[in-house]
């Protein structure tokens, strides 16, 4: 089968450090690139409970062109095996069906959720973390039978969607709602990242959110929001002008491109005080946060802009922080780290966030496929890191590979 497959070998690590800084083409293009277009046998069925689906879909994610780029936080490393196939947002029709398999047949629809957890990787008992339903924050992701590996697509046994083939446990399998589209399936993975964070932090009618980085998590939170029938006060940090159009219309109630202080005084009635050095501090703020970015400076000003007793939801992954702590103990706010998704329990009902996610589109409650504006072939992965590189140029909010 074809595959677009990543490497990040120690040589090819320190001359891309070198050679990155003059064009960051070297690391998709020339002898160091780190991803190339190979030729793989197709994935075999690891054991009786899993199932292979021929791919038609897969999104690209923000973090598979950090991974390109090297731009993961060394501390995430030993939980990634290379080389490897990226692509973990994907959907297709399931041609092989283990004989341990009832929840799908042949045929189906379906996506699946990434997470390489322990019923995956056959370790028994499962961790505390897979036992209370945080399976995609499992303590065994560089354990069992498989390479390391947090999720389908940075395991090095695994392939991602990045292929004309993918495998996935019976457990990460989730068919398609008939009338729900292969473009907006495709989606639920990214769909389900906001929709967690929103559970985990979610605004009461009453609430001023904020949320800095009006991409496509940041989208997705606004959808996730609105979808759960929630009238909070949406704020959105997004300097792309068509970004924040798109944001706009999602449900924000405004976008912003900077001036984050001035927009907590004046939406919040917050006040701010100037202390000797650095950046002003707001008393009062927005009740919910949300960083979609999470580097050193929207970190920073997020917890100057979060409210006493307020929280603030880490979504966006970056390299290491240095953090100005005083307003956490000052105004007593909680941080919240969120990654991935889980099951939860709503209204008495123990459900995963990705049925949750298939359950509002299907529904019509929350639209997705609109944001997918550019497909590609495998053969033109270049051209697709390219308009990456440069969404709000070529008018892009998400892509993806098609194999249809």
């Amino acid at each position: 089968m074809k595959a677009l497959l990543l490497n990040l070998d120690p040589l090819r690590f320190v001359a891309l450090h070198a050679l990155s800084p003059l064009s960051k083409k070297f690391c998709y293009q020339g002898p160091f690139s780190t991803v190339k277009l190979v030729d793989m046998p197709d994935p075999t069925l690891p054991s009786p409970e899993w199932i292979k689906i021929k791919t038609r879909l897969c999104g690209v994610c923000g973090s598979d062109i950090n991974l390109m780029f090297m731009k993961d936080s060394p501390s995430a490393m030993p939980f990634t095996s290379f080389p490897c196939v990226p692509g973990h947002e994907f959907c297709g029709n399931v041609v092989e069906v283990g004989a341990a398999v009832s929840n799908v047949k042949k045929g189906d629809l379906v996506t699946a959720v990434p997470a390489l957890n322990c019923e995956t990787r056959g370790i028994k008992p499962v961790c505390p973390s897979c036992a209370s339903g945080s399976t995609a924050n499992c303590d065994n992701f560089a354990e069992g039978v498989f390479a390391p590996g947090m999720f389908v697509g940075i395991c090095k046994d695994i392939n991602g969607g990045f292929a004309e083939y993918v495998v996935v446990h019976k457990s990460q399998a989730y068919v398609v709602p008939a009338g729900v589209s292969p473009e907006s399936a495709t989606l639920t993975e990214p769909l389900a990242v906001g929709l967690q964070a929103v559970l985990d932090n979610r605004p009461e009618d009453k609430d001023k959110a904020l949320i800095i980085g009006g991409g496509v998590i940041g989208a997705m939170v606004v959808k996730s929001i609105r979808g759960l029938d929630c009238g909070c006060d949406i704020t959105v940090v997004e300097p792309s002008a068509f970004a924040a159009d798109y944001i706009r219309k999602c449900g924000a109630n405004r976008t912003i491109k900077g001036g984050i202080i001035e927009a907590a005084i004046e939406i919040t009635g917050g006040r701010a005080y100037k202390p000797l050095l650095g950046e002003r501090v707001v008393m009062g703020g927005f009740d919910k946060v949300f960083d979609t970015v999470g580097n050193a400076n929207t970190l920073n000003m997020a917890l100057r802009v979060t409210a006493t007793n307020g929280t603030l939801s880490v979504i966006g992954i970056g390299k290491e922080v240095k953090l100005d702590l005083t307003t956490l103990w000052l105004k007593l706010q909680t941080v919240k780290g969120c990654y991935g998704y889980r099951y939860n329990d709503i209204g008495g009902v123990r459900k995963h966030t990705f049925a949750m996610s298939l359950d509002l589109i299907a529904s019509g409650k929350v639209m997705v496929d609109d944001m997918l504006t550019h497909k590609f072939p495998l053969g033109k992965y270049r051209e697709m890191i390219g308009i990456n590189l440069n969404k709000d140029a070529n008018r892009a909010m998400k892509t993806a590979f098609s194999f249809e």
